[in-house]
């Protein structure tokens, strides 16, 4: 018997938080019984592209969805749902640009449209798309998509979510939607000694204090506040490192930053990588200043780790799994970051793998979870 195909739809499968989350789940679902394909809207190669076919998925892409010119958006995915009859479950990851493929999936009569919540917007992070040096339509696009979250209901049959704080944002709160766990392969983040030796020589690393940060370079992500944060560190201990993973469109400004701040020789750009474990060994501190987020996965992989972990308090609270994270106000200043940095005690780090599974963050019994969900669409 061919296994129960579900669509699920991106923007690109690059190494995002969502990207991510997924991969952990099509890794270990029974592809037996449960196989994944992928629509996108990018059609460029992509990070996840080799291992998804490896895995046995298909991938569809399509050009950008533009928001200011829909209608195109709107007949290539007729056109796709035309010729690709044969899925009942839709499983788009879209935030409030999910009612673009949702609503041609209901002209297609396909039973089950999940849209997913992935970010939770509030005050802040609105004034932020007016500040962060973004273009004028840039913006507007932005805008637009804050109005295409009272859309979804009209094509939405299921509501799954990250957490509370995104689901509450884009559905509302009287809507019931479903908690789908960012959840891990606890067993690749445990803290190991040895391996954390091996990679900080490895790196070049001795006794410095290393701060890391994972995540694509967007506006988003506050990179420049991160390297007003780390100037300040530097004040107070020179022999710091700042070590930066991801990639994205304001990579080369960041870069531009750490010269004009002259700390480039203190901050390393990584890029995408496939060793983020490791990495997450190799740290001491964890930093992530973030104007809006969902329930990111970064942070949970780093309280696997055992890592530190000083977040902004934009965050949602379901994300502390461990006493390991705390939350300051992006209002206080780069120099008090820095000193609550330094206040941190990561002279002890222990295994935080159990902690991790006790509270449901580990990827095995999620996976079965949602491939028990995934086949009961099978079967109404």
């Amino acid at each position: 018997m061919a296994a129960f195909r579900v669509l699920q739809v991106f923007t690109i499968m690059n190494r995002g938080g969502a990207e991510s989350m997924i991969m952990n789940y099509y890794r270990k679902i029974d592809k037996d019984k449960v196989q994944f394909d992928f629509l996108v809207f990018r059609k460029e190669k992509a990070a996840f592209d080799d291992e998804i076919e490896h895995l046995g998925g298909k991938i569809f892409k399509l050009d950008p969805i533009n928001p200011l010119f829909p209608k195109s958006s709107y007949n290539d995915l007729r056109i796709f749902f035309d010729t690709h009859q044969d899925y009942s479950v839709i499983h788009s990851h879209l935030n409030t640009f999910s009612s673009f493929p949702l609503k041609v999936a209901s002209e297609f009569n396909i039973p089950c449209r999940i849209a997913h919540a992935h970010i939770a917007l509030d005050k802040v992070s609105l004034k932020s798309l007016v500040t962060q040096k973004e273009s004028l339509p840039e913006v507007i696009k932005k805008i637009i998509k804050l109005h295409l979250k009272k859309s979804i209901h009209r094509y939405t049959t299921h509501y799954f979510s990250c957490g509370r704080k995104a689901g509450e944002w884009l559905f509302g709160k009287s809507t019931p939607f479903f908690t789908m766990n960012n959840a891990i392969d606890t067993e690749k983040f445990r803290f190991d000694p040895v391996l954390r030796k091996k990679y900080r020589e490895k790196s070049g690393i001795d006794k410095e204090l290393v701060i890391g940060h994972i995540g694509r370079f967007d506006s988003q992500k506050n990179h420049i506040f991160l390297l007003q944060i780390f100037t300040s560190l530097l004040d107070i201990n020179p022999n710091s490192k700042l070590v930066l993973i991801g990639d994205g469109s304001l990579k080369n400004e960041i870069e531009k930053e750490t010269k004009i701040r002259s700390i480039d020789d203190k901050v390393e750009f990584l890029g995408v990588r496939t060793d983020i474990p490791e990495l997450c060994q190799m740290m001491d501190v964890f930093v992530f200043p973030s104007f809006y987020e969902g329930l990111p996965v970064t942070l949970i992989e780093a309280q696997a780790a055992g890592l530190r972990v000083l977040a902004a308090d934009t965050i949602t609270e379901e994300v502390r799994l461990s006493n390991l994270i705390e939350f300051l106000s992006l209002k206080e200043s780069p120099e008090f970051w820095a000193k609550k940095i330094l206040d941190m005690d990561i002279t002890t780090r222990s295994n935080t793998q159990k902690l991790i599974v006790d509270r449901g963050y580990d990827i095995y019994s999620n996976t079965l979870q949602m491939q028990e969900f995934y086949l009961q669409q099978n079967n109404n």
